[in-house]
């Protein structure tokens, strides 16, 4: 499982600067149709991961409920393959199934060892398990075609004892290599991401990017995972970074533009992590600003609490609690969702305060709404737009006031985005 065991280019949008064009113009370089990554509008870019694959249908009604459109789930080798040359894909079709009956797409993480070919805990690392992991990967490209599947290759290769005995990014680059092939030629249109790094690690990633790897992918996946005090606006910088990386190591224009994904991340609301109001504060940032930071995809870790331990990250990382009680973070996702279906952010407002997050969004029928939040103390702003009856909905859920003051619409901005209709 994707179990932590520890715990832009940002574009200063400004008035007048959009950003959908860029992501459509990445996504259209690639090729990509409207079964593969999703482009705005909201809630298509949102996703979380779980950790099961037969029933659990009332979790994943709530899944739905809450608007997310993609669930990340390890696809493990060993429970596949059990005996050399034979897949049971049954637990899969049975996710898979159920996932598509609620609108939501399958992001599987081809991942992990198998005894069969490995015989102590390490991950594939000799010609024969290469060749048989490669192998089983394109099966599964080839049974699940055309069932819009995102497919991960592996999960954190980096580190986080994830990759065994020892993280080794030239044996990762075979095995990705390999497996991207198989997959290409099982299934031409196929969605391959990687590498699923934790957080930005420089030398691991430009050794990847630079491996010709680039040639068979349609999205560099990261997980921008970062300490309780860092929140989501700051992997701007990371992005921006990584952007740089791509370009200089793609094989062609198209290339140049792939797509950056968020494929995992989230905060705990642990002892040492963040309050239950800041998890729910920063889940729906994360997905507005790397939206902003041009992230056409990002999904939040994890979808329920793994444990009742204050102090243990892994048990705080969840929207809902093991009984499936929501916490204020499902309902802040729920909020997003709900208030912000259907819109796309066309540009950053610019309060003349670098901290202040004001996005202005807008629908296919002209109707204009605003997400708005600080990352600095509370305090309200002053806004030229031309508002007769502006109504606001907090991060939470309820009903707030707005008004105009001498012509302007005064918004009270905090922590949590509120969401602010343009009337």
């Amino acid at each position: 499982m994707t179990k932590r065991l520890t715990s832009k280019s940002r574009r200063r949008l400004r008035d007048g600067c959009g950003l959908l064009p860029w992501v459509v113009a990445a996504l259209s370089a690639l090729g990509l149709n409207a079964a593969e990554i999703p482009l705005s509008p909201l809630p298509a870019s949102l996703g979380v991961n779980i950790h099961f694959t037969r029933g659990h249908e009332r979790e994943l009604d709530m899944i739905a409920a809450a608007g997310f459109k993609f669930v990340r789930m390890d696809f493990e080798w060993a429970a596949i393959e059990c005996q050399k040359g034979r897949y049971d894909w049954s637990a899969y079709d049975e996710l898979t199934a159920n996932l598509e009956k609620r609108g939501i797409r399958p992001y599987y993480i081809l991942d992990y060892s198998n005894p069969l070919y490995e015989t102590t805990p390490m991950s594939p690392q000799h010609p024969e398990s290469v060749r048989a992991f490669a192998r089983w990967a394109a099966a599964a490209a080839r049974h699940f075609q055309d069932r819009g599947i995102v497919w991960e290759i592996w999960n954190e290769p980096n580190g986080g004892g994830f990759w065994k005995p020892g993280p080794d990014v030239a044996q990762y680059i075979i095995l990705a290599l390999a497996t991207c092939k198989a997959i290409r030629e099982a299934d031409p249109q196929a969605t391959i991401v990687a590498p699923a790094t934790s957080t930005f690690p420089w030398d691991f990633l430009e050794s990847f990017l630079k491996s010709g790897v680039l040639k068979y992918l349609d999205g560099v996946s990261v997980h921008p995972y970062r300490s309780a005090t860092k929140p989501p606006e700051t992997a701007a910088e990371d992005y921006q970074r990584l952007r740089k990386l791509i370009e200089r190591h793609a094989p062609d224009e198209a290339k140049k533009r792939i797509p950056i994904l968020s494929g995992e991340w989230g905060y705990p609301s642990c002892t040492n992590g963040v309050s239950l109001e800041t998890q729910a504060a920063f889940i729906a940032r994360q997905q507005l600003a790397n939206l902003l930071d041009g992230i056409p995809l990002s999904i939040w870790y994890d979808w329920k609490n793994d444990g009742t331990n204050p102090a243990e990250p892994e048990h705080n990382f969840g929207v809902v609690t093991p009984d499936l009680k929501p916490k204020p973070a499902y309902v802040a996702i729920q909020t997003l969702t709900h208030e912000l279906s259907g819109y796309r952010i066309t540009r950053r407002y610019d309060t003349g305060n670098k901290n202040d997050f004001v996005l202005v969004l807008a629908n296919s029928n002209g109707e204009n709404k605003l997400a708005a939040w600080t990352i600095a103390k509370p305090h309200t702003v002053m806004l030229d737009f031309k508002v007769k009856t502006p109504t606001a909905v907090k991060g939470d859920g309820e009903s707030c006031a707005s008004k105009i003051e001498n012509g302007q619409l005064a918004v009270e901005l905090g922590p949590i985005p509120q969401y602010v209709s343009l009337r």
